[in-house]
């Protein structure tokens, strides 16, 4: 089943909002541009939509395409509402905000703020190698939103460009949170985890895996090394057989200050215990001087140049 085909309508009406147009969506999900009837903004609405075993029927209710898949769709409704209630309690200028959260067509919507802005993925797409300034400007806000999420006990575990919003004035939002777990005390099995080649890190190739707040910091670095690289790093698991992947520090040197490439580099240890533990300790690294490499041009000018957004 394709997204097109599974969409709502345009005009759709669901509770207080009109779906607009759908923004696009993954295997899971679907999202869409709505209007608020009361308040007359303009929101973006996330649908509970697993296509490889959900379709929609002609009344728009969202069904398993086999009855063995019902289960499976009734246990994805929970952990999407789990997800939208999480982000409802969640208050920070990084983190996306949930204003609403509901059930209707046999499915969970999640309603967020509309933010203009566009996706951390697309941008690295559009313009390849970004400049330091940048990275220097969007990640410690980054890790500010992350540092509150751990304070909450919970884990991202799904950090990628795909899931970073860019706002005018290089103000990142972290969103997709579907993977969220609870920090755990032990090396018990963990619920079932969602693994993205080059940005997830070993641990979470195993169910058995330790994860924690070094897991969440690994994606980080992969993210800003993608940012310096213009693509996905080497998986980590095929780190963990060969490591291939030249250190950011030696691969990068001639273009970014040592203290950034270090930074990623440390975030990208294959070994959890070769990580920063805490955000906290993390983020001290962003406070060592450094220098432009590239004096090409002025760091402001770089960072307008490479990010027309900034107001």
């Amino acid at each position: 089943m394709n997204k097109a085909k599974n969409r709502l309508p345009n005009a759709t009406k669901l509770d207080n909002y009109v779906i607009e147009k759908m923004l696009g969506g993954g295997g899971f999900s679907l999202v869409y541009l709505a209007l608020d009837k009361k308040s007359g903004k303009k929101t973006v609405i996330k649908e509970y939509m697993p296509s490889k075993i959900a379709y929609r029927t002609a009344g728009l209710n969202i069904e398993p395409i086999e009855e063995s898949n019902r289960d499976a769709l009734v246990q994805g409704r929970k952990s999407f509402f789990k997800e939208a209630s999480i982000l409802a309690k969640m208050k920070h200028p990084n983190i996306v905000h949930v204003i609403n959260f509901f059930q209707a067509n046999g499915t969970v919507y999640m309603v967020m703020d509309y933010e203009e802005g566009a996706n951390l993925q697309a941008y690295i797409k559009a313009r390849g190698s970004l400049t330091e300034i940048f990275i220097r400007t969007v990640f410690p806000q980054l890790l500010k939103g992350l540092d509150a999420i751990h304070s909450r006990g919970l884990l991202h575990l799904d950090i990628k460009p795909g899931n970073i919003h860019l706002r005018p004035g290089g103000r990142p939002l972290l969103f997709d949170f579907g993977a969220v777990h609870q920090i755990s005390q032990s090396r018990k099995n963990q619920e079932s985890q969602v693994v993205t080649p080059g940005f997830s890190p070993i641990e979470q190739y195993n169910l058995k895996g330790y994860v924690g707040p070094w897991t969440d910091i690994y994606a980080i670095g992969a993210t800003m090394r993608a940012c310096i690289e213009g693509t996905s790093p080497v998986a980590a698991n095929t780190r963990l057989e060969r490591d291939t992947l030249r250190p950011a520090s030696v691969a990068f040197k001639k273009r970014y200050s040592a203290p950034l490439l270090e930074a990623i580099d440390w975030a990208m240890e294959v070994d959890p215990l070769l990580r920063p533990q805490k955000v906290s300790e993390y983020l001290e690294i962003f406070d060592k001087e450094y220098t432009i490499v590239d004096g090409s041009e002025t760091a402001l000018d770089k960072f307008v140049n490479n990010f027309p957004w900034i107001k």
